[in-house]
């Protein structure tokens, strides 16, 4: 038997997700601080750093890595949040994960994999070193 959500429930969600995806480093870090699961996923499987990451917001990423939230965490798709900042051109997100523990080689298509598809050689060479 499956439970209706809480209504509530899911209207701060979706707001906490709004914050992500704008970057409010300091609202989504009081939410997280106050309870939110730094690990918070959406329908889709994306987390709150996926969605940080995603929109370019390299302090969001940060705050929430510091909170606990999983750098390597995949959506229901394989993708992680350092194979999102590849394909997206955010190198300051792609360094904030890397920095949080980020693994180059985890999710489908990997960060890795990625870059060699769109030829970013500087990010292979980056990934490699590690």
């Amino acid at each position: 038997m499956s439970e209706t959500p809480d209504p509530e429930v899911i209207e701060l969600a979706s707001k906490v997700f709004d914050l992500a995806r704008t970057g409010d480093v300091d609202a989504l870090a009081a939410y997280v601080d106050a309870g939110v699961p730094a690990n918070l996923t959406n329908d889709k499987g994306d987390s709150l750093v996926m969605l940080a990451a995603y929109h370019g917001h390299a302090a969001a990423v940060s705050a929430l890595l510091a909170r606990g939230a999983d750098a390597d965490r995949a959506n229901d798709r394989g993708q992680t949040p350092l194979a999102g900042a590849v394909f997206k051109g955010e190198d300051a997100v792609v360094r904030a994960l890397l920095a949080g523990g980020a693994n180059p080689e985890a999710g489908t298509p990997s960060a890795v994999d990625t870059a060699r598809m769109f030829g970013k050689a500087e990010l292979v060479e980056l990934f490699g070193s590690r």
